[in-house]
């Protein structure tokens, strides 16, 4: 079996690969760009396996005229970029010693024992740079199947390190097969281990978090979540019963999938210090939520906020209420984002200044507001 694609043939990542054999020693492509090449899914990060020392990368680096950073040094990795594109080159590895958080790592010389240490089956898959497809541990038939497997025992890969239980459901969000359903021994491992997610760092979490709900649909695999205590685990009080409901509403109105939306209908308590998310995610968080609660109608939230912000609300609504979302909200919606203010402060000068006139012009656009933005100018006036 062969993998391809402009992302292996292009010159870059071939002279990145030749840099190593030409020197006598191996380059395999590795993990999610071989992953994603087989299963058609588009690949961005190149990441590459050798036997050489990182140190001995650098050398060959700087000798076929490319550039070495030392992005991972002591855990054998070095980014090499060329022609601007990064190739993330590490030296085959094994685990000496793990605390669930990080790991103590030997330098190998071979690629089964990379390969063992790695997570999953499929994550295990290596392509030599004419794309031929290296599988030493069978990931190929879990591939095909679309089934996450840990490598050799799902519990000692957990305890080495915990995030691969979120990486877990978020690899089934987005390239599982729902048919198949999710593997038990993985299930059972990570149920039994939940608690260790505590130890990992908010960031790590949250960045799972937010690649996990930006698949097409992640509710099966947040509904696993629960079931194994791990959603509880990641945000204190979260509930998935609306997110199926807010994926279907997603898809029927043609909106993209937004991970801060669904966030915001798993409720819980605090998710953005829980998973540390950005001021940008954090505020959009705090809009959804206070105006998911509120009357306030589609057209004036288009007004105050956007129409993105509207359009998210309505279907967040329906998905919490399990009602119909409204058939004439995306009309209401495009009124509100392109309605006018009619007065202008000229308008209401000399008789108002300074700050009763700012007073006044809030009370009349309230007014206008309530009036469903059908109040002109002269009625406004006479008020």
């Amino acid at each position: 079996m062969k993998v391809t694609g402009v992302w292996l043939t292009r010159v870059e990542t071939q002279t990145v690969c030749a840099m190593l054999t030409d020197a006598g020693h191996q380059a395999f492509l590795v993990g999610g760009c071989v992953r994603n090449a087989l299963l058609g899914a588009p690949v961005s990060d190149i990441d590459i396996s050798t036997d050489a020392r990182p140190d001995r990368v650098i050398e060959l680096a700087y000798a076929a005229g490319l550039k070495p950073v030392p992005t991972g040094k002591d855990h054998g990795t070095i980014t090499v970029i060329a022609g601007g594109i990064a190739h993330e080159i590490t030296t085959y590895r094994k685990d000496v010693e793990t605390d669930g958080r990080r790991a103590v790592v030997a330098f190998s010389d071979t690629l089964e024992d990379d390969a063992h240490r790695r997570d999953f089956t499929m994550n295990a898959l290596y392509a030599h740079a004419d794309g031929s497809v290296v599988d030493p541990l069978g990931g190929l038939a879990d591939l095909k199947a679309r089934r996450f497997v840990f490598i050799d025992d799902a519990d000692m890969r957990i305890r080495e390190d915990y995030l691969r239980i979120l990486r877990f459901f978020r690899f089934n969000a987005w390239y599982g097969d729902p048919d198949v359903g999710l593997d038990p021994d993985a299930l059972s491992a990570i149920a039994s281990h939940a608690a260790g997610i505590a130890s990992l760092s908010k960031e790590r979490v949250g960045a799972e978090m937010i690649k996990l709900l930006s698949a097409p649909d992640p509710a099966p695999a947040v509904a696993a979540m629960r079931h194994c205590n791990v959603l509880s685990e990641v945000i204190s009080g979260a509930d998935d019963k609306a997110l199926a409901l807010l994926v279907h509403f997603e898809q029927t109105a043609g909106l993209p999938a937004d991970p801060v939306r669904r966030l915001a209908v798993l409720g819980g308590q605090n998710a953005e210090a829980a998973l540390r998310l950005s001021k940008k995610s954090a505020a959009l968080l705090m809009i959804l939520r206070e105006l998911m609660g509120s009357m306030m109608s589609p057209a004036e939230m288009a007004y105050r906020h956007d129409a993105d912000i509207a359009r998210s609300v309505m279907i967040l609504r329906s998905a919490i209420f399990e009602q119909p979302v409204p058939s004439d909200f995306e009309s209401e919606i495009i009124l509100g984002a392109n309605a006018e203010f009619p007065i202008q402060p000229a308008d209401l000068m000399p008789e108002f200044q300074g700050k009763e006139l700012g007073d006044r012009l809030r009370a009349l656009k309230e007014k206008w507001i309530s009036s469903g933005f059908t109040l002109g100018r002269d009625p406004l006036l006479k008020d």
